[in-house]
């Protein structure tokens, strides 16, 4: 059998866009900028208690409709530490979780703040599965899911 040669042509694209949040993340996110509440979906059908809202059910399917407010404390359910730096960014290290909040029953990612990275040992004694979490609100919210933080409850 032949080996082909196979060839890479690199390549960069850079492409400014605005995408349309819909109706049910633009509520999502003018009640998080206004009124410093995260909300989730929840179904009619089977109950679930989706954040990020969705509009429709990622267990039955059917379209979604209502928001419910959620907690502002929960569980971290999986995170990660990065030391890489990538566009758009902040400088590593900082710690990226997904967190599922009270009355959720899902988890959404987002920024864990207040654990010194500088000792990787000490940092993933607090940091584990498990641990409790509370909402840090920015003062100023825009209406992007950046206006909030999770912070280690102690």
């Amino acid at each position: 059998m032949e080996k082909k040669e196979m060839i890479e042509i690199p390549g960069e694209w850079n492409i400014h866009y605005n995408y349309a949040a819909g109706k049910i993340t633009s509520k999502f996110l003018i009640t998080l900028r206004d009124e410093g509440k995260i909300m989730a979906t929840k179904c009619d059908k089977c109950g679930l208690v989706i954040l990020p809202p969705r509009s429709y059910c990622e267990r039955c399917f059917v379209r979604v409709y209502n928001l419910v407010e959620v907690g502002n404390e929960g569980t971290l359910t999986c995170f990660s530490i990065i030391y890489e730096p990538f566009p758009g960014l902040p400088k590593p290290p900082y710690v990226i979780g997904y967190v599922k909040l009270d009355g959720a029953d899902t988890s959404m990612v987002n920024f864990v703040d207040g654990v010194d990275l500088s000792d990787l040992s000490s940092a993933l004694k607090k940091l584990k599965v498990g641990a409790g979490v509370k909402v840090i609100y920015k003062e100023e919210r825009v209406g992007r899911v950046t206006d909030f933080s999770y912070r280690l409850i102690s």
